[in-house]
């Protein structure tokens, strides 16, 4: 049997208070939820830590924090402002062209829908799902590794990548849970439920996980 959801949720609470919140989450809170600035700086978190997309971000808004204004640096201004964010070249690119199509597609404001979500160059359905729960507060399933890695984990789901997990916590998961889950789970993932050798002891689900795919922990 692997625990419950309530069960789940209430771990994750627990420990989250104690912890650091994700990157996208405190850039959320550092700019009220505004949608482009999480939009910006979901682009930056890609294969970066989330310190630098922290750092990177603030450093960025401090110049630009709005599609108008950042057509006014050009790539190099912003690859040198979100340096050292992995692929910075690249997605000051993606930065740009994302700002250019919100001005000439959506009257400069960010779409509250996955399906216009993901036509922007660089926005995939993780990212999709994060800027509409910390952008909007819309309830959303966001699934990165940490996500998919702990429900299976856990034994809640029994999926091959994010992308099934995604759609098996959709019929699953209840609403309720939906934008609180995926900030939270990043930061057990991180800290507690990590990916090899995982603190188990310090898990107050450890006696109901089922540890699938765990060979070892502490």
């Amino acid at each position: 049997m692997h625990p419950s959801i309530e069960e789940i949720y209430e771990a994750l609470r627990s420990a989250y208070k104690d912890l650091e919140k994700p990157s996208i989450t405190q850039i959320s809170e550092d700019n009220e939820g505004d949608p482009y600035r999480v939009l910006i700086s979901t682009v930056i978190s890609l294969r970066t830590k989330d310190e630098v997309t922290v750092t990177a971000s603030r450093k960025l808004f401090e110049h630009a924090d709005s599609p108008e204004s950042m057509l006014k640096l050009s790539e190099e201004d912003i690859a040198e402002l979100i340096y050292p964010a992995g692929f910075y070249r690249n997605k000051s690119k993606s930065i740009r062209e994302i700002s250019q199509r919100l001005i000439e597609d959506y009257g400069g404001e960010v779409p509250d829908s996955i399906d216009e979500l993901v036509k922007l160059k660089g926005v995939g359905r993780k990212t999709a799902n994060l800027v509409l729960v910390e952008g909007f507060r819309i309830p959303a399933v966001c699934v990165d590794t940490h996500v998919h890695r702990i429900f299976n984990r856990l034994g809640y789901v029994s999926t091959k990548n994010p992308d099934q997990t995604e759609t098996a916590l959709r019929e699953k998961l209840p609403k309720e849970y939906w934008i609180d889950v995926n900030e939270m789970m990043v930061t057990y993932g991180k800290y507690i439920c990590k990916p090899v050798s995982p603190l188990c002891s310090s898990c107050k689900l450890e006696k109901s996980c089922a540890k699938i795919g765990v060979t070892r922990w502490r």
